[in-house]
């Protein structure tokens, strides 16, 4: 009898056992290889530049030589709210969306460095879009996202194609009856009525701002709200949220401004609203039309944070709305 080589054997049981053990992976990473142009606009991008100085995170997706759409994000939020609606909106776009400074992974400096206004933080984001030389674009806005976007759109006019407001006010028939303690703040500067809104910052107030109105509160992601609290809890983030909301009467200073904008640019705008919003009344999207006749205006039956709930209709509404805007 021939005896066996146990040596050259056990080599080639070992190597055939590599080659039986990988088989299932180099099957399925060959099944699942995705192609070039698909990775290219569908994947996204997790990139920070330089804006006035300071480190602006921001999310970009979709093809380079696609119409622009850029998502503004409002309080106490970051562009993490448009987690969801960025797969659905990157194979036809290039979508753009940062955190405004002193949100989300932009950097936030300290309040003797800056000083933390609503033309402030507009200032930021014009040298946002000048950096990464934005010619054209749509503009989505939500919440605090509005009274940055709508002074970005007057001083770039010529540069925006259109824009959808999602429960972003600019009507004081808008402001729900939430603000009568901001109100009263704004009246009177008092350290007091500063305090009393300390609140605004804890998660008690977070929870009241993503579940109010939301028929079934399962479809709210714990993820979000854990989130927005994980950085309103860093160093002076309170003070920092506090100076914004005292500023905030500078904006319904300048509604009428956004609204003269409005009624001579004749922009295509796409309103979309949560219409259990305690903070912007359903009233605030149906005045758009007193200057925009022509203006789209959707509701949906849910509360401020409607992308958490019905982020395929107002997906899909931004698509056939997007369908008509200018090249």
């Amino acid at each position: 009898m021939k005896q066996i080589n146990y040596k050259s054997y056990t080599v080639l049981i070992t190597f055939v056992g590599i080659v039986l053990l990988n088989f299932p992976i180099m099957a399925q990473s060959q099944k699942h290889t995705i192609p070039r142009t698909l990775r290219s606009s569908e994947t996204i991008y997790y990139r920070t530049v330089k804006a006035n100085g300071h480190n602006i995170f921001y999310r970009e997706s979709g093809s380079q030589n696609a119409p622009v759409i850029l998502l503004l994000h409002g309080y106490p939020t970051s562009s993490h709210m448009f987690r969801n609606l960025i797969p659905i909106l990157n194979k036809e776009y290039h979508v753009i969306a940062p955190d405004l400074l002193g949100f989300g992974y932009s950097a936030s400096p300290a309040r003797d460095e800056f000083e933390y206004t609503f033309e402030n933080l507009t200032a930021v984001l014009q040298a946002f879009i000048d950096e990464l030389n934005l010619k054209r674009f749509a503009v989505y806005v939500f919440d605090y996202g509005a009274p940055t976007g709508y002074r970005l759109m007057l001083n770039n006019p010529e540069k925006v194609t259109g824009f959808i407001s999602q429960n972003g006010n600019a009507y004081v028939e808008g402001l729900g009856p939430a603000w009568k303690e901001v109100k009263k703040y704004w009246d009177s500067n008092a350290i007091e009525d500063r305090n009393a809104l300390r609140g605004f910052v804890k998660e008690e107030e977070l929870r009241f701002q993503y579940f109010t109105g939301v028929s079934d509160s399962e479809r709210i992601a714990p993820e979000t709200y854990t989130l927005d609290q994980f950085f309103l809890d860093r160093p002076e983030a309170d003070e920092k949220q506090l100076d914004l909301l005292k500023d905030y009467k500078n904006n319904v200073s300048m509604y009428p401004q956004f609204q003269e904008y409005f009624r001579s640019q004749q922009p295509q705008a796409l309103i979309v609203w949560g219409n259990r919003d305690p903070y912007f009344l359903p009233a605030g999207a149906e005045a758009y039309r007193k200057d925009i006749p022509g203006a789209i205006v959707k509701f949906y039956d849910t509360g401020h944070f409607a992308l958490e709930t019905h982020v395929n209709e107002i997906g899909e509404d931004i698509l056939n709305f997007m369908e008509t805007l200018p090249k």
